[in-house]
């Protein structure tokens, strides 16, 4: 059932936006957990032709130890991989060398993501995977023969009903909203811009676990940040204050671009330039020195935290990307929100929700909430019974990298 509303937008006294930077723990926990999930899908797409059961959506990360100073930095214990989650570990009769699969990409991915890092040093990985299926596997004797039963060990296609017949595994939801709020934006450019690769080439210094807090109050605007800084890069106290203000620099400018010209902006509060307790890391995260991460703590699929708005607490990352609900339908809601923006010019909020083994083209409810609209109820609920049946769009995009959940 859709149902479509229509209400006034009025603008909220005071907005509060997160954004985890892509180098923070828990964001590389989503990223990595992704990664596992496109890179087994395709290997089973390509050797058995689809995609088996899985889902890495309780990975994480436990941190390390480093040596810092100013010129030099290393990891003196190292970054803890876990791989947590399920996996076909066969198909027939062929098996799946899942742990060797798996423990190869998770290095892979963090080697790319710290080129400084050494493989046999710096990475401990531990493969923590079931085979163990969900409730519904009975030992009754018609049950025994079901797909639920070889659910990680199919014997063929019949035991992936999925082929046949797209469902939801869960009852659960699915949000978005469109569009982005100044603030919003605001945080995703200086992240983005900060972390983007032009940058980096001008600014090797700069580390990749950049944390941003930004809030309004009115019409009054403020970020406060954590910017860490590489110490091979950076060779005193007085480079590494340089640097923050010419980071400082940057963010006023997007800040303009953005049409924000009074912001209150703080960076590195916890510095104490006298003492040299500084963001100082041997890597450009907090990962290298303690700090732990895990899939669903960070950002949410349209790359921010925001309490003050339409949102989920589900960690999509690393979920089955063909029927997994916590995944495909908080997708399909954000895809589907930002369609009805650029298509209608409206803003508006869209909730998917299913209920564990209906067809998942055709979720429990939908809501649609229009906002200052004169456009036709029935016009957005058309509209959205034709996203709806193009979900599958959405796998085949996921296994492209044409989407980034985090």
């Amino acid at each position: 059932m859709i149902y479509v509303h229509k209400k006034e937008l009025s603008e909220p006294e005071y907005e509060f936006v997160e954004r985890k930077g892509i180098g923070h723990p828990d964001t590389l926990s989503d990223a990595l957990a992704e990664f596992l999930s496109v890179n087994y899908s395709n290997y089973t797409l390509k050797n058995f032709g689809a995609v088996l059961h899985h889902n890495f959506d309780k990975v994480g990360l436990l941190g390390g130890a480093s040596f810092v100073k100013f010129g030099e930095g290393y990891l003196t214990k190292p970054i803890r991989v876990l791989l947590n989650g399920r996996a076909s570990t066969k198909f027939g009769d062929k098996n799946i060398p899942v742990e060797d699969l798996l423990k190869s990409w998770a290095s892979e991915f963090l080697l790319n993501k710290f080129r400084n890092l050494i493989k046999e040093s710096d990475l401990e990985i531990h493969y923590n995977l079931s085979t163990q299926s969900s409730p519904g596997k009975t030992e009754e004797f018609k049950s025994t023969n079901t797909p639920r039963k070889f659910w990680f060990e199919p014997r063929n296609f019949d035991d992936l009903p999925e082929i046949k017949k797209l469902f939801s595994n869960d009852t659960s939801l699915g949000v978005g909203y469109a569009p982005h709020s100044k603030l919003e934006k605001l945080v995703l450019d200086i992240e983005g811009t900060l972390n983007s690769e032009s940058f980096k080439k001008d600014h090797p210094w700069i580390g990749s676990d950049i944390k941003i807090m930004g809030t309004r109050h009115g019409q009054q605007f403020g970020v406060t940040l954590c910017i860490p800084q590489i110490a091979n890069y950076v060779y005193s106290v007085e480079e590494y204050r340089q640097n923050l203000e010419q980071a400082k620099q940057f963010i006023f400018k997007i800040s303009q671009n953005i049409g924000i010209n009074n912001l209150e902006l703080s960076c590195n509060t916890r510095d104490n330039l006298e003492t040299k307790e500084l963001y100082l890391t041997a890597i450009g995260s907090s990962i290298e020195s303690g700090d732990e991460g895990l899939v669903g703590r960070g950002n949410r699929v349209n790359g921010i935290i925001s309490p003050t708005r339409l949102m989920s607490m589900e960690g999509a990352c690393g979920k089955n990307p063909v029927y997994h609900i916590g995944k495909i339908y908080y997708v399909a809601a954000n895809e589907m929100s930002n369609k009805i923006f650029e298509k209608f010019g409206v803003a508006n909020e869209v909730s998917l929700i299913s209920q564990s083994g209906r067809d998942l083209l055709d979720p429990w409810k939908t809501f649609v909430t229009l906002y200052n609209s004169n456009i036709s109820e029935e016009q957005v609920r058309i509209f959205v019974e034709n996203e709806l049946r193009n979900i599958p769009e959405i796998t085949r995009n996921l296994l492209e990298n044409k989407l980034r959940l985090f």
